[in-house]
């Protein structure tokens, strides 16, 4: 779930934030088209959607490496899979597709482990 608000908070700051900051208004780095009338202080540098979405995607993106980390060593993942799990939340869309991969094989190993936990020992 972790990964799919880090999924969401992402494409916002890629496609909402991060336009609105570098690409529309007079004042903006890059200036391609001028602010909406009557919205001019949604855009440029001292946009607010900064603060609404990049700083939670932030704050978001740190939990989510963390509980990563803590699965990864919970489930005994190796470095390779930790680290591509980690960087999918860093690439738009990925991070949903990553998730989604990941669930359905731990799911998978899941009735297997609980199979063995539950046989019986061995009379002796």
């Amino acid at each position: 779930m972790l990964a799919y608000i880090t999924g969401v908070f992402l494409l916002g700051l890629t496609f909402v934030a991060m336009p609105a900051k570098y690409l529309v208004g007079e004042s903006s780095m890059f200036a391609l088209a001028p602010a909406p009338e009557g919205l001019e202080h949604w855009f440029g540098p001292e946009s607010p959607l900064m603060l609404f979405i990049a700083m939670p995607h932030g704050y978001v993106y740190m939990a989510y490496v963390l509980v990563v980390l803590w699965v990864s060593l919970d489930r005994r993942w190796g470095a390779g899979r930790t680290l591509g799990v980690v960087l999918a939340g860093t690439v738009p869309v990925l991070g949903f597709v990553v998730e989604h991969r990941v669930v359905k094989s731990e799911r998978a190993k899941e009735p297997a482990a609980t199979r063995a936990a539950q046989e019986p020992a061995p009379a002796g």
